[in-house]
């Protein structure tokens, strides 16, 4: 018999807590009836639009119940990290934020390639979602440090040696979800291995955490702004007013 779920997830925090803000906001996505226009990330929308906010809500938003599910599978599997002596939680975190950071600047840079350079203006239109560029980038992470050493599960499919995980879930999620974003991907498994490299070893939990907090205040700020989420006590000066930006109040209505 395994150990209970419980104590699990005790040993898996982190891991834990990223499943439950993924489900939480897939909850809320389906009840909202939202769709990837509402919370996905593309170029137009970002770069063009200005939207950076969908960077950070694209990828623990799920619209589809079974990109949920392979999401949610992939990460509970990377939860070793959190458990091996050589990384643990602290590595965890420093690793995520690193890759929530920097995954989908990545991704637009190749798409402003791909349009500048190479002229294919329908990769401004390519609208992605999904917590797939951290799963990804943990498993190239956690395949430079446990090189030749552990097995993942594929999907519970199959189990591969770590260090061919990443690549085995980029061909297997492109031909079993023909929608996912194989250029964001890739970005999530190259920006991996530079944390795996050990460039963010001086980015502590501490920085961790608080630069995942502030990613969310902007997120949560882009999703009132656009209409997406409402908050009775938050409420934006339209554009134009002189006092332009955040005003606070209650149901008075009254700004402080």
């Amino acid at each position: 018999m395994g150990r209970p779920l419980l104590l699990e997830v005790a040993d898996k925090p982190a891991t834990s807590a990223a499943i439950a803000v993924c489900v939480g906001a897939w909850l809320l996505i389906t009840q909202r009836r939202l769709g990837y226009e509402d919370v996905g990330m593309s170029y137009d929308k970002v770069v063009r639009g200005r939207q950076a906010w969908r960077m950070i809500v694209c990828q623990f938003s799920h619209v589809e119940a079974l990109h949920l599910i392979f999401n949610v599978s992939a990460l509970w599997s990377l939860g070793g990290i959190e458990t091996s002596p050589k990384m643990g939680t602290g590595y965890y975190l420093r690793a995520s934020a690193a890759l929530i950071a920097l995954s989908q600047p990545l991704c637009l840079a190749f798409y402003h390639l791909l349009i500048t350079v190479g002229g294919r203006e329908r990769y401004a239109r390519v609208t992605a979602v999904g917590y797939s560029c951290v799963t990804f980038g943990l498993m190239s992470a956690l395949s430079v440090n446990e090189l030749g050493m552990g097995q993942l599960s594929l999907f519970g499919l199959a189990s591969i040696p770590a260090p061919l995980a990443p690549f085995g879930y980029l061909v297997l999620t492109s031909v079993l979800i023909p929608r996912a974003s194989f250029i964001g991907h890739l970005s999530g498994v190259l920006v991996g291995y530079v944390v795996g490299f050990g460039v963010f070893e001086q980015l502590t939990p501490f920085w961790a955490v608080s630069l995942a907090l502030w990613g969310a205040l902007g997120a949560l700020v882009g999703l009132v702004r656009s209409g997406a989420v409402s908050l009775p006590f938050v409420r934006f000066e339209e554009e134009g007013d002189v006092e332009a930006g955040l005003a606070v109040g209650f149901s008075s209505g009254a700004a402080v």
